[in-house]
């Protein structure tokens, strides 16, 4: 069973910057999509971002992260990473990581998931 842990998360000042990872086990990264997806109160989940398998190839969902927000793979240590700068009070939610052949922006197109990192951006 393919598991993923997300860290990184925390309390940070608008402005401010985290990096988060999601560290997998029984699964090698580079050969599948991982995703992250985030779950503010009260809305619905939506995906971040994504890495493709392979061919490494990134995509960005939200527009709203679009030049703040880079995901990356260390194949060595089988990990991705979506560093996080000059964040916003909007960018507040649980952030997971999710894994699947393809990168999609859909939560439903994703078999194996991470229990979630709880991101607070505020002064």
């Amino acid at each position: 069973q393919v598991q993923l842990e997300e860290r990184g998360g925390g309390l940070v000042q608008p402005g401010g910057s985290l990096r988060l990872s999601c560290a997998a086990s029984r699964v090698v990264l580079d050969l599948y999509a991982t995703a992250w997806f985030r779950q503010a109160p009260g809305k619905e989940r939506e995906g971040v971002s994504c890495i493709g398998g392979y061919d490494g190839f990134t995509y960005y969902y939200q527009d709203s992260v679009k030049g703040r927000f880079t995901i990356s793979r260390d194949n060595v240590k089988n990990t991705v990473y979506l560093q996080m700068n000059d964040l916003k009070p909007e960018d507040t939610a649980i952030y997971y990581c999710a894994t699947d052949r393809r990168c999609s922006p859909w939560e439903s197109d994703y078999g194996s998931w991470g229990q979630g990192t709880q991101v607070t951006v505020s002064s």
